[in-house]
C-alpha cells in the first residue's frame, strides 16, 4: 500500500516532466496544494470520500491541462505567494 509521499512524490515528478521553470520543492508544494484543494472541495460538496486514487487522477488532468504554465500563476494570497519567488528555488 502507498503512503501519501509516494503519490506526491509520483506527481511531482510529472508535473516536473511539464514544467522545467519550477524547481522541486515548487513542484512538490504544488502538488500537495492541488490534492489538498480537490480533496476539501468534494468533501464540501458532500461527496462520500473515493480514495486516493481518485485524488490522483484528478490532480493528475490539472496538470496535464495547467502545469506547463503553473510558473506564470500570480496571486496576492499568502498562501501561493512563496510559490511566485523563483529566486528561493534551486532549479532541479
Amino acid at each position: 500500500m502507498m503512503d501519501m509521499n509516494d503519490y506526491f512524490e509520483r506527481l511531482t515528478n510529472y508535473l516536473l516532466e511539464k514544467n522545467q521553470s519550477l524547481a522541486y520543492a515548487q513542484a512538490r508544494t504544488w502538488v500537495e496544494l492541488l490534492w489538498e484543494d480537490f480533496e476539501t472541495t468534494y468533501a464540501r460538496a458532500g461527496y462520500s470520500y473515493k480514495g486516493k486514487e481518485l485524488t490522483e487522477m484528478v490532480v493528475r488532468r490539472w496538470i496535464d491541462q495547467y502545469g506547463a504554465r503553473l510558473h506564470e500563476f500570480k496571486t496576492n494570497n499568502p498562501k501561493y505567494k512563496h510559490l511566485l519567488n523563483q529566486e528561493d528555488y534551486l532549479k532541479h
